[in-house]
């Protein structure tokens, strides 16, 4: 059973796109929707993986710029509603968890660890997904990139979603896979967690995090580790 943290709590804050779920299928097929929609080019999956990251207004950004540009703001509205409009209700038709995010969650919390989302992804799109895949469960704080008046990277994103768990937290890490974790981390005074297989467009092992893991099953060591060392 977990222990009582209300006098010792520590937390694990977790990006989610490219982190904690793999989500590129399902954002490529809405960006390739939202394209074609406005008489575009499909960019596709691989391509997708390079632009995740900075939230769907800036993935759909990202996409028209590949296809041609983006100089219409009617263009890009319109590209924009498309892609809510279908990713609302696919947004885990193909998305699954990383292997062994779920059992690592588990070990996590019953370690006594309070666990939290901070994504720049959009909080109603981040609930609905953990919600869809049944990982809502294991979260004190799920907060997403409009849930404040500012998202990664931006270190006041990690602290406003330390502030929203039941308790404060004497020591926290975030995990992610990107540079905006990473950077945020950094700013923000917290050890961080490089995950190896995100969406990362800089190499993980580049980016400066305190440690490396290649699959989630290394996750618990490398948060032991960078605890004890403060």
């Amino acid at each position: 059973m977990p222990r009582n943290t209300a006098m010792t709590l520590r937390a694990i804050l977790f990006d989610l796109d490219g982190t904690l779920v793999d989500t590129a299928p399902d954002l490529a097929a809405a960006t390739d929707h939202a394209l074609q929609s406005q008489g575009r080019a499909a960019v596709g999956l691989n391509a997708v993986r390079g632009m995740v990251g900075d939230g769907a207004i800036a993935l759909v950004r990202k996409g028209l710029e590949a296809t041609g540009g983006n100089t219409d703001p009617a263009m890009f509205d319109a590209a924009i509603a498309a892609f809510y409009a279908y990713y609302e209700t696919n947004l885990s038709a193909t998305s699954r968890p990383f292997p062994g995010v779920v059992e690592c969650l588990r070990a996590l919390r019953d370690d006594g660890y309070a666990l939290a989302v901070c994504t720049n992804k959009p909080e109603r799109f981040s609930l609905k997904l953990l919600h869809d895949l049944d990982l809502t469960q294991y979260f004190g704080a799920i907060v997403g990139g409009d849930s404040l008046p500012i998202r990664k990277p931006d270190p006041g994103h990690l602290h406003g979603t330390l502030a929203r768990l039941p308790q404060p937290a004497k020591w926290a890490a975030m995990v992610g896979d990107s540079a905006n974790d990473i950077d945020a981390a950094k700013a923000a005074g917290l050890p961080s967690v490089a995950v190896s297989f995100g969406y990362t467009r800089i190499p993980a092992a580049e980016l400066g995090a305190d440690r490396l893991i290649h699959h989630f099953d290394d996750l618990r060591s490398a948060l032991h580790d960078l605890e004890r060392q403060g």
